[in-house]
């Protein structure tokens, strides 16, 4: 399976704009600009994206692995908070936190806590960054 977005940069690192899209169309021409990336500018940019994708595939991720224990969940909310600091080497995403609150009938803190930590460790977007990623859990009752 393979996935495809695009994006255009038009014209300097600074004074300069970009877009960004993706094959399903959901994003389309979303626009972006160092004031989007390194300032509070109205747009999306590179790690905002990165945040959602996490927080989706790890709310997936942990359905599927309270599903297989029994529990499946009536609801998993997550938020992911990319930190992008300035290192020796460049601008770098350092950490991933990600906070989630889920409703899981008849699943105990203990099962709980044993299905997020695994969906954090197992899920594709975890995989793939080379940062930290921490968490914060909490199973609703």
């Amino acid at each position: 399976m393979k996935r495809k977005a695009s994006a255009v940069w038009n014209g300097s690192l600074k004074e300069g704009k970009g877009t960004i899209s993706t094959e399903s169309g959901l994003l389309s021409d979303a626009q972006y600009s160092f004031g989007t990336r390194f300032e509070d500018g109205k747009g999306t940019n590179p790690e905002e994206l990165i945040a959602a994708a996490h927080a989706g595939c790890f709310s997936m991720a942990l359905s599927g692995q309270l599903t297989a224990a029994g529990t499946p969940p009536s609801k998993v909310a997550t938020s992911a908070t990319v930190t992008l600091e300035k290192l020796e080497a460049g601008f770098t995403v350092t950490s991933v936190h990600l906070d989630v609150v889920a409703s899981v009938p008849g699943a105990t803190q203990e099962s709980f806590d044993t299905a997020a930590a695994n969906a954090k460790k197992g899920c594709p977007i975890s995989r793939l960054l080379n940062a930290e990623i921490t968490m914060t859990a909490r199973l609703e009752s």
